[in-house]
């Protein structure tokens, strides 16, 4: 039971830590083009990662890891 359980809490750990990299590595989205509604691509993906990474968190909450 115990090994079950962390490996469940990795994969979640690893999703998170996907996330949080893909944050760090701002050269790769450190781009004007393309607008969504006029927002430039820095911003709208920036917030598409925190919609992603509390998803992940509220996922991972809730399978009880």
């Amino acid at each position: 039971m115990r090994a079950k359980l962390g490996a469940k809490r990795f994969v979640w750990y690893a999703a998170l830590l996907g996330v949080v990299i893909l944050a760090l590595s701002v050269p790769l989205y450190n781009r004007v083009e393309p607008l969504l509604a006029g927002v430039p691509f820095f911003y709208w993906f920036q917030l598409l990662l925190v919609v992603v990474a509390a998803l992940i968190t509220g996922l991972a909450y809730r399978s009880g890891v």
